[in-house]
């Protein structure tokens, strides 16, 4: 008998074995197609099952989502950017399964409630800034999903100054300014001939002014988008994953003196912004622990 994760990125899916509730192995990753997109990740799942009976699945999905319906809408995922039934897609594959779905934030909440930096805390914020932004939320030692699924989803908090795009329809989203893939795209219309978000920090940290702006905007942006949502959520923590998360100072930097500058109400003296301590896949282990039913949410699918 087997239990699976899979999360489902903006431009990967991943999906592994679960062992003892929590650690996710035998991981297997591959590119979200343009076309085929259920095919890829049911071949996917089929792969990393192997032939073993699978008894229950975990699904970490970027947003939005639907947890009432089992609808998935990536943003990045334009095939399916209009929903995708993707628990009964799922259920379909695996008949005797339990089907347990999470927006992608909830999943990285869970992952860090339970094995990272969030261990203990009651009250706090986990997001990952990676190619989009997302997020989950913990409130008095519950991962919150709210009406639809999407609680948490604070990559579209509105920060100030900026009337840039977003994949949402609206502008001003701090993913439309600060993710991995908007900071590229906007070092990029600068001049910069980069087309990576490790490449923009690495570029940051050798001194290109492009780059080195760059990130500064993205991190001020996070800065501001984590003081509104520390003030309306009365949180003292919030974890950071994701690959460009990972960018150093140059993002950093900015990020803390954006805080120091708007978390000035007493209740948020004692905020506290860290780094992920897990380095590879939180939203999978999330998954896993989503789908080993040790979970403390307010619903499941």
């Amino acid at each position: 008998m087997t239990v699976l994760a899979l999360d489902i990125g903006a431009t990967k899916f991943a999906a592994g074995v679960v062992y003892a509730g929590h650690e996710v192995r035998d991981v297997q990753r591959v590119d979200v197609p343009r076309d085929g997109v259920w095919d890829t990740c049911r071949g996917l799942l089929r792969e990393v099952a192997g032939p073993e009976r699978v008894t229950a699945v975990g699904i970490g999905s970027a947003g939005p989502v639907d947890v009432r319906t089992g609808v998935t809408r990536p943003l990045n995922i334009p095939e399916w950017k209009a929903g995708f039934p993707i628990v009964a897609a799922v259920r379909e594959l695996f008949p005797s399964a339990v089907i347990r779905f999470a927006i992608d934030g909830a999943c990285l909440a869970l992952a860090e409630h339970h094995v990272g930096a969030l261990r203990g805390v009651s009250d706090a914020l986990a997001m990952t800034v990676s190619s989009g932004i997302g997020g989950g939320l913990i409130a008095d030692g519950k991962v919150l999903l709210g009406r639809t699924g999407n609680a948490g989803h604070v990559g579209h908090i509105i920060v100030p100054g900026w009337d840039t795009p977003c994949g949402c329809g609206g502008v001003g989203c701090v993913e439309a300014v600060a993710s991995g893939m908007s900071s590229v795209r906007w070092a990029r219309e600068q001049g910069w001939l980069g087309t990576t978000g490790l490449q923009l920090a690495e570029a940051a940290h050798a001194g290109d002014e492009i780059a080195v702006a760059a990130l500064h905007r993205a991190g001020t942006a996070l800065g501001e988008a984590i003081a509104s949502a520390a003030a309306l959520l009365d949180i003292d923590q919030v974890v950071i994953g994701g690959g460009f998360a990972q960018s150093g100072e140059p993002l950093w930097h900015p990020l803390r003196a954006a805080l120091a500058k708007h978390a000035r109400l007493g209740y948020l003296r004692e905020l506290r912004v860290v780094p992920s301590r897990i380095t590879h896949g939180a939203t999978l282990v999330g998954a896993g622990v989503l789908a080993a039913g040790y979970a403390t949410v307010d619903e499941t699918v």
